[in-house]
């Protein structure tokens, strides 16, 4: 008996009770009895489901905060560019109210792309220096006084003072520089080169849906009052907008060596070492180059395209029915140039899309000029329209990093609008001088095939 009952902390224990229970014990870490197994299985399947869905709902709530930044910013920016990119359907309503020539609206309408370029920067500092808000509220105000005085203007100054000043500065704060600076820091990286086509397609549907909206009004009543309308639409701009940079900012990842080093930098130079460094380095001026181009080419269209149908014997409906052409067919150009950046250098992408230019208009130079095929021409110019500016954004990005990002794509979009300058005024000059567009058009052409060249020796990636 002594034998059979042993002892444990002063209690008997019979010896079939303890053999069950030392076989039961941890052996070398391991674990217990198939009862105590069994018993934990369920807790271990609901620490798996817990764990789970504890991983799922971060994962939604970032999801639900890209869709939100790029519905927002989609808006302002459809308000903005809606605005801007059907300027050339008030340019022959505008000539009939103030019986001011070509030459002399085209002037005021360059001025306004140059100023347009002038306070990209500008807004994009501000921006960048913490209130983002105030600039989008400032622009939308600008957007607003432009119009109401564009429909009060009887003379070249006060023309100029609300298109070549007044409008232009607002579009600039609600332009794509702007925009895309707020909502980068607002949204993962994985996420910003879908995010930037779709909201550059915000642009594009502005364009879509104002364009017919403009000459169905001026249709019924009169061009005043389509401007007065986008004057009450600019002001609604202001609650997105307030929306938007009411979103708090993404903390910094952790990031590679080189990237470290290159946001170290970043940190220790202030804004104008930073534009030192972007004005020196050649990347950077070929991208300007490139983009130079660019504002030529869609500078002179927006202004002159519905002069060019006109000179053609066609109506003002054709005129706004390809203006919204191309805005359709930019949507799909945008997103999808959007979705090739996470694939593709985006410098072959610029490439290919000027490359494209030229040959669209090479072949709209050969064709007949009938309806048929404006239509076709607008759905081709379309999809390159505004599909260059998130790669060209997406490139000073790598190479320059996101802290400065308004600012550095705000000068690069001067460069573009220097170009809509020449655009929108040799269109007037050519006119006046010939009769028609047709050394433009050779121009315009000659500008793309440069274009596409100068972007291929860009070095895109950051730190090279």
């Amino acid at each position: 008996m002594a034998d059979a009952t042993r002892r444990k902390n002063g209690t008997a224990v019979p010896a079939r009770q303890q053999l069950t229970a030392e076989t039961a014990s941890p052996v070398n870490g391991e674990s217990v009895s198939a009862s105590c197994r069994a018993s934990s299985a369920p807790a271990e399947e609901a620490s798996k489901q817990g764990g789970a869905n504890g991983a799922d709902r971060p994962a939604a709530s970032a999801r639900a905060r890209v869709a939100t930044v790029v519905s927002l910013s989609f808006l302002i920016i459809m308000i903005t560019m809606g605005t801007r990119l059907t300027v050339g359907l008030f340019v022959q309503p505008v000539m009939d109210g103030t019986g001011l020539g070509i030459a002399a609206v085209s002037m005021a309408l360059a001025v306004g792309q140059l100023s347009w370029g002038i306070f990209q920067p500008v807004f994009g500092a501000w921006a960048d220096k913490g209130n983002p808000f105030a600039a989008l509220a400032a622009g939308m105000l600008c957007i607003t006084a432009g119009q109401i005085l564009t429909a009060q203007a009887d003379d070249f100054w006060s023309l100029a003072l609300a298109q070549g000043l007044l409008s232009p500065a607002g579009v600039a704060a609600g332009s794509f520089a702007g925009i895309f600076g707020i909502a980068v820091s607002r949204i993962p990286a994985h996420a910003r080169s879908a995010a930037g086509g779709i909201i550059n397609a915000g642009g594009s549907v502005g364009q879509f849906v104002y364009a017919p909206l403009i000459h169905l009004i001026t249709h019924l009543r009169d061009y005043c009052m389509s401007l007065y309308m986008l004057a009450a639409l600019a002001l609604l701009g202001i609650l997105p907008a307030r929306a938007l940079c009411g979103i708090r900012p993404l903390p910094e990842p952790a990031v590679g060596e080189a990237a470290a080093h290159a946001a170290d930098v970043q940190e220790r130079e202030g804004l104008r070492e930073q534009l030192g460094v972007a004005l020196r380095n050649p990347g950077y001026l070929l991208l300007n180059a490139g983009f130079f181009t660019c504002g030529f080419h869609v500078a002179f269209l927006i202004t002159h395209l519905p002069g060019e149908i006109s000179l053609c014997g066609h109506s003002a409906a054709v005129s706004a029915a390809s203006i919204s052409l191309i805005g359709l067919c930019n949507i799909a150009g945008s997103i999808g140039v959007g979705f090739l950046g996470r694939r593709f250098l985006l410098k072959n992408i610029l490439a290919a899309l000027y490359a494209a230019r030229a040959v669209t208009i090479a072949v709209y130079l050969l064709a007949p000029k009938t309806e048929a095929t404006f239509y076709v021409f607008a759905c081709a110019v379309g999809f390159t329209w505004l599909a260059t500016v998130p790669p060209t954004a997406g490139i000073v990005g790598k190479l320059f990093g996101k802290r400065y990002l308004a600012t550095l794509f705000g000068l690069t979009f001067f460069s573009h609008q220097v170009g809509g300058f020449l655009g929108a005024w040799s269109g007037g000059l050519a006119v006046n001088g010939t009769g028609n567009f047709l050394w433009v058009w050779y121009a315009d052409m000659a500008l793309a095939l440069l274009a596409a060249f100068v972007n291929i020796p860009i070095r895109e990636r950051a730190g090279v």
